[in-house]
């Protein structure tokens, strides 16, 4: 049995090691498009701030663990895949057959459609290329312009931050973080950011970067509504989608990312998907839905693995879950934090000391959450979320108060049990 994974980031490589561990006998090949040893993209910003060494983002610390393992490894971009045939067609390599596919291949970075984006010194922060020309840059006061507020580009930002630089974030969407958090805790993050020294422009387009003439800075971004932007560096951060582009003429059947059953096998029989290239079931609306966080990878890879060697186990599906740390301060989203027609919200705000909660219930269940600067308890919210316990009296004293949640936790448990 050929067993071919196209990824190697933490779905692709732990369905390989699955897959290895299961199957013994198999061949396990693992496909990845950068000449780099397995990695976490998310390691990438600790690398950016001198936290860790490059090696310090590699998935295993061993660069010939999966050697050791019978798992071969091809590094070549793959082009497209022809379902029908069981074959893949490489960028400079001859094709290759399967008889079982996992499609672990993730996201690639948007790119707006704005003039002079891709111009020399204008960097997506998404591969360890990318990161590393960054490095040369984003030197102590230098002059970055970080396109994009969004759940990546905070954490981006963070890592400019710690290197010293002179920092301007633009978002074209009327808060920070649009797609975690709401209005009132998305306008405090940026405030919270500004009080941090870094300038930031919501509800803001840029037009167009261009070489700077005037001026001793490399770039000048042309903005609306606001004045133009001089920059030594701009760092393009978004937002990601599925890479599919490949699976085009493959006959998957394909919304925003590579639909799967509860197996997590697409339309094609032998086939399968993980990680943010996955569309599977988002388990709190039953509905379609792309979860694109490394647990959540980690996971649909090691049971994508499973079923691809005959062991079935169905996938309960993902939630919606973000953390996230900007300049220190803590925010949480769960669920349908958007709240759902003919439900309830209850919510507390202190903007002084950046602390918020927001609670989403439909009847007397809680759906989701949003928190930011309050890290107390949010395990706890989480559980009642995905357990779907009904709260009784208890959804009464959280729309009174909704930081009560330990309270409401284990009076609703003890009612329940």
């Amino acid at each position: 049995m050929r067993y071919v994974v196209i990824g190697a980031g933490p779905a692709g490589v732990t369905a390989a090691e699955t897959l290895r561990a299961q199957d013994p006998q198999g061949e396990v090949i693992l496909i990845g498009g950068e000449p780099e040893p397995a990695y976490s993209r998310m390691a990438i910003p600790y690398f950016l701030s001198n936290k860790i060494e490059e090696q310090g983002t590699y998935l295993r610390h061993d660069t010939e663990h999966l050697d050791k393992l019978g798992i071969k490894q091809m590094r070549h971009r793959v082009t497209g895949l022809d379902a029908t045939a069981k074959k893949l067609s490489l960028e400079g390599a001859d094709p290759i057959s399967f008889d079982r596919l996992l499609l672990a291949t993730g996201s690639n970075p948007l790119k707006p459609p704005i003039e002079g984006l891709d111009q020399p010194g204008v960097h997506h922060c998404w591969t360890l290329e990318d990161a590393r020309n960054i490095v040369k840059y984003a030197e102590p006061g230098s002059r970055v312009v970080l396109l994009g507020a969004g759940f990546i580009g905070c954490i981006i930002m963070e890592a400019l931050v710690e290197r010293g630089v002179k920092l301007t974030v633009v978002e074209m969407g009327d808060r920070m973080v649009p797609r975690m958090m709401d209005q009132a805790s998305g306008n405090l993050i940026k405030q919270w950011c500004i009080d941090k020294g870094v300038t930031v422009h919501t509800s803001t387009r840029i037009l167009g970067i261009e070489a700077n003439k005037s001026g001793n800075a490399r770039f000048l971004l042309k903005c609306d509504p606001i004045d133009s932007i001089e920059a030594d560096l701009v760092v393009a951060a978004a937002g990601v989608k599925p890479a599919t582009g490949f699976l085009e003429q493959s006959g998957l059947k394909i919304a925003q990312g590579v639909v799967v059953n509860e197996y997590l096998e697409s339309s094609v029989s032998g086939i399968y998907a993980a990680g943010d290239v996955c569309e599977g079931i988002d388990w709190g609306t039953g509905e379609l839905a792309v979860h694109a966080i490394q647990p959540v990878a980690a996971e649909t890879g090691r049971i994508a693995a499973l079923n691809m060697v005959g062991k079935v186990t169905p996938y309960p599906g993902s939630m919606a879950m973000n953390v996230l740390d900007t300049l220190g301060l803590i925010s949480v989203s769960y669920g349908q934090w958007m709240g759902v027609d003919g439900g309830d919200e209850a919510h507390l705000i202190n903007e002084s000391a950046y602390r918020y909660i927001k609670l989403q219930f439909e009847e007397d269940r809680l759906i989701g959450a949003i928190t930011l600067g309050m890290t107390e308890h949010v395990g706890v919210l989480r559980g009642l979320i995905q357990s779907g316990i009904r709260l009784g009296k208890w959804k009464d004293m959280l729309m009174q108060d909704p930081t009560c949640i330990m309270e409401a936790y284990l009076g609703a448990t003890h009612l329940n049990s």
